[in-house]
């Protein structure tokens, strides 16, 4: 779950991390009144699951409080790298003296987390990194071991922090580690990480990743999930609880199992279509899962064929076979499904389709001669 950069904040601030004051307003008469309780100048700030607000104009410093009903007029409607801007975050301004960088999230390879730490902050670390690698300092924390006190000033040093930076930044990052392992993130970014003339360093913004599995332990989290950009077909499959990517093809995708719903797609694409989405129903296959994820991927009007992509493990092949039979008396199908069946039961399974075959429902032996009948079909 990617968050808006005011929750980032609030989800720091919830760790010990300083933050600024603000408000995260839905209308310029509400910007305004914010301002005015915070006190001028602020900044005003575009709300959206996307990096590059400032280049796209979503960012913009209000001396006084026409400023702030100018620049929030600006904003709301902006279109940043394709979300429209509905919320904004007035902020209380602040005072820079040098911008850094800091980071950590999982380094998949090397089994540690991997954090981050740049005395160039306030533009894209992607930039750092092709235009002067060496600015950037690197730690991989062992998580039995977690980030000690003497690895974290290590890491600053190697990060050529000024002497006025150093505490404060050791102080935060620390915080900016527990936030990441305690909270359960994929990535937690403070890009800039400021010093202040007066010598205090301050979160200045926040980018945060949640990981959406770990809600059971964060019932909080709930209100980060009803924020998250879907589009009609995710939202209807995340309200089933299904595991679903819409892509902008005509063979729509239902496989058990994310590494298989992956490589379907990559099939699809191999035999010359292209999928209408990705969608994972894990490991069942019942009636009532088939039939949600049926119902979904029947709703997308640019589904021309549907291919059910199975690999029985603990799911059995018999359970997927009367689950589809099930589902498809359930939902009435607008487009034709091809099936693959393969795995644990798999000949029982195929035994019980095999009677319902037609033009509707057709089965093949491989998931390539599967994936070509489809893509044939939706074409």
């Amino acid at each position: 779950m990617d968050l808006f950069e005011h929750q980032g904040k609030e989800f720091f601030a919830g760790y010990g991390m300083p933050v600024s004051d603000g408000e995260a307003v839905f209308s310029v008469d509400e910007a305004v009144a914010a301002a005015e309780r915070l006190g001028t100048p602020v900044m005003v700030k575009a709300q959206v699951h996307a990096g590059g607000r400032g280049k796209a104009g979503g960012v913009k410093f209000a001396a006084d409080l026409d400023a702030v009903r100018e620049h929030a007029g600006n904003i709301f409607g902006l279109d940043i790298k394709g979300h429209v801007v509905e919320r904004i975050w007035v902020e209380k301004a602040s005072d820079i003296a040098e911008e850094y960088y800091a980071s950590f999230t999982l380094d998949r390879a090397a089994k540690k987390h991997l954090g981050m730490l740049s005395k160039e902050g306030g533009i894209e670390i992607e930039t750092v990194a092709e235009e002067n690698p060496d600015a950037i300092a690197k730690v991989w924390v062992d998580p039995v071991d977690g980030l000690t006190e003497e690895a974290c000033r290590a890491w600053v040093a190697a990060a050529n922090l000024p002497a006025a930076a150093v505490e404060g930044s050791v102080e935060i990052l620390q915080k900016l580690y527990t936030a990441y392992t305690e909270g359960d993130a994929d990535m937690v970014e403070i890009n800039p990480l400021i010093l202040t003339p007066e010598g205090t360093v301050h979160v200045l913004d926040a980018k945060v990743t949640l990981d959406g599995n770990s809600e059971f332990r964060h019932p909080e989290y709930a209100q980060y999930d009803k924020t998250q950009p879907r589009d009609e077909r995710e939202q209807s499959a995340h309200d089933k609880g299904l595991q679903y990517v819409g892509l902008d093809g005509s063979v729509g995708v239902i496989a058990n199992g994310a590494g298989l719903a992956m490589s379907t797609v990559d099939v699809v694409n191999q035999v010359g279509g292209k999928s209408a989405n990705f969608l994972d129903i894990g490991g069942g296959a019942n009636a009532d899962v088939m039939a949600g994820a049926l119902e979904v991927i029947n709703n997308d009007p640019a589904v021309k064929a549907i291919f059910i992509n199975i690999f029985g493990g603990i799911t059995r092949g018999e359970e997927v076979a009367n689950g589809i039979i099930e589902a498809m008396a359930r939902v009435e199908i607008d487009s034709p499904i091809v099936i693959r069946l393969d795995g644990t039961n798999a000949d029982q399974g195929r035994a019980i389709l095999e009677p319902n075959l037609s033009d509707k429902l057709m089965m093949e032996p491989t998931m390539l001669e599967a994936a070509r009948r489809a893509v044939e079909l939706a074409s």
